[in-house]
């Protein structure tokens, strides 16, 4: 399965983009600050993973304390998810998924998430490898 993340705004505190599995929308995303790492520090928890194709897996969070989908070898980055959230502040430096945006603010983001966790789960039982390209 392949995911598509295209982010659309870069504003000073957040990024914002849309979420595609093919050519269906999953979701409104929503990260902290993008930051050329080239020419800026990364700051822990309030940096945008750089643009790539990451491998996904499914895993235990200690956070969540649930399978969860994480993004495996983001250079400088440990720990990145898919998750559940609503502003900036929730994301601690992941990826999180709504089914609307509102500039700054993701709106039903659980039921987005549940979308997606659903075609994960499905790929994984199927043994699919998935992968998500971050332009």
């Amino acid at each position: 399965m392949e995911l598509t993340l295209i982010r659309t705004s870069r504003q000073e505190k957040f990024t914002t983009g849309v979420l595609y599995a093919g050519k269906e929308l999953m979701g409104y995303t929503l990260e902290p600050q993008w930051r050329d790492l080239r020419k800026e520090e990364k700051v822990m928890g309030q940096t945008a993973i750089p643009e790539g194709v990451y491998e996904i897996r499914l895993a235990l969070s200690p956070r969540f304390m649930r399978l969860m989908p994480y993004l495996q070898n983001v250079p400088g980055f440990t720990d990145v998810m898919i998750h559940c959230g609503n502003t900036v502040e929730d994301t601690r430096g992941c990826v999180l998924i709504g089914k609307r945006s509102k500039w700054d603010t993701l709106v039903q983001s659980r039921s987005a998430f549940n979308k997606l966790y659903a075609r994960l789960e499905a790929a994984e039982e199927a043994g699919e490898p998935v992968a998500i390209t971050v332009t």
